[in-house]
């Protein structure tokens, strides 16, 4: 149904940027088959599928990867394969007889995601890490924070999912796109790390133009600026401002209160903007989010109140569009980007470890007996 139907993508059971990569190619029409480790099988009713949204829109298979029988079936489904996908720490594949090299002998064309934190080479690449290292190191962390006050972690969103996931789902098709122009196929090495740092490029600039000095939380887009922050309301929520154009601060500062008459510092005063902040938090904290909503809502402000998840599936304007779905009792945002004529969907829930493993061999090509003697031989579950 989706922009990417009638693509195969394998994928090796990982946790993290992994998953959040293939719910992305899956939301998007491609047959992603999530290969599980064997040990993982335990059952399960298809009625009451798992909670792991991540998981969503795709099917599982359980393999002993470290039985041959087992590590021939993968082979046998790279075969009619147009990409895989990985997430372990370099080497982990080549030593269990499923690296690049092996599958490439199997499918030329066939494009091998490499998700990884620190990338396949270089000082870091065999050294444990999460996405809070990942995004130290590419220089995207130690910017985020108010001033005085030490970097801030933006939950896993830079490295895992924006640096991570997201990155090694547009190497996927970028891959498969070129593969099948010249029939061949390559590695996408996909790290967080690179990521990361390419998400700040933006900063970079900002830095290069002398427009971005060195301390966090004094300039533009780091709580510096009283026009581009959030606001604690009476009742203990929050709203956010972004007035960073002069006629979207102009109109913050008239609906928010200040006279009209009053003489105030330019709005590109750095040295004004503490005592600024100082001012608009004081005027903000004399209202309720809702009674600002009332006030800036459906202006020029550039303004939104803070949400939690739960108030976000609730919102008017989210509702509208149907940004969050609800799938098996779960509710979850649906897939994105949108499109007028391939629609993504959400066709399945997070399915159990190896809850389609003889429906998958079947589908690569492997007969009833041969399906039979994979379960014998404990190389499938």
């Amino acid at each position: 149904m989706g922009p990417l139907e009638g693509i195969t993508i394998i994928e090796l059971a990982g946790i993290g940027p992994g998953p959040f990569c293939a719910m992305m190619l899956a939301d998007m029409g491609a047959d992603v088959v999530r290969i599980d480790r064997a040990g993982a099988v335990r059952g399960g009713d298809p009625d009451d599928p798992p909670k792991d949204t991540l998981l969503r829109n795709r099917r599982s298979i359980g393999i002993d990867l470290k039985n041959p029988d087992g590590v021939e079936a993968v082979l046998k489904m790279v075969e009619s394969a147009d990409g895989l996908i990985e997430g372990f720490r370099p080497g982990v594949t080549e030593r269990l007889g499923l690296g690049p090299d092996d599958c490439a002998a199997r499918n030329p064309a066939l494009v091998y995601g490499r998700m990884t934190g620190w990338g396949q080479e270089g000082p870091y690449a065999n050294a444990a890490g999460h996405d809070i290292n990942y995004i130290a190191l590419a220089g995207a962390l130690e910017p985020i924070g108010r001033v005085g006050g030490p970097p801030h972690p933006p939950l896993n969103l830079v490295g895992d999912f924006g640096g991570g996931g997201m990155y090694l789902a547009f190497g996927m098709v970028c891959g498969i796109l070129e593969a099948r122009r010249s029939g061949q196929g390559q590695v996408v090495d996909a790290a967080m790390v690179d990521g990361a740092a390419s998400l700040i490029n933006f900063i970079w600039g900002m830095k290069a133009s002398g427009f971005w000095g060195p301390e966090r939380g004094t300039n533009l887009l780091d709580t510096g600026s009283h026009f581009y922050d959030v606001y604690e309301c009476a009742d203990g929520t929050y709203v956010s401002i972004g007035s960073i154009e002069p006629q979207f601060y102009a109109e913050l500062l008239e609906l928010s209160g200040f006279g009209a008459d009053e003489d105030l510092p330019a709005q590109m005063d750095r040295e004004q903007w503490p005592a600024m902040s100082e001012r608009l938090g004081e005027i903000f904290r004399s209202k309720t989010r809702a009674e600002w909503c009332e006030i800036m809502e459906h202006t020029d402000v550039c303004f939104a109140p803070v949400l939690s998840p739960e108030e976000a599936a609730e919102h008017p304007h989210n509702v509208a569009r149907g940004t969050f779905v609800e799938v098996a009792g779960l509710t979850q945002a649906g897939p994105a980007p949108r499109f007028s004529r391939t629609s993504p969907e959400i066709t399945r829930p997070a399915p159990h470890p190896g809850q389609h493993t003889d429906e998958i061999l079947a589908q690569f090509g492997l007969d009833d007996d041969h399906i039979a003697k994979l379960h014998d031989t404990g190389a499938v579950v």
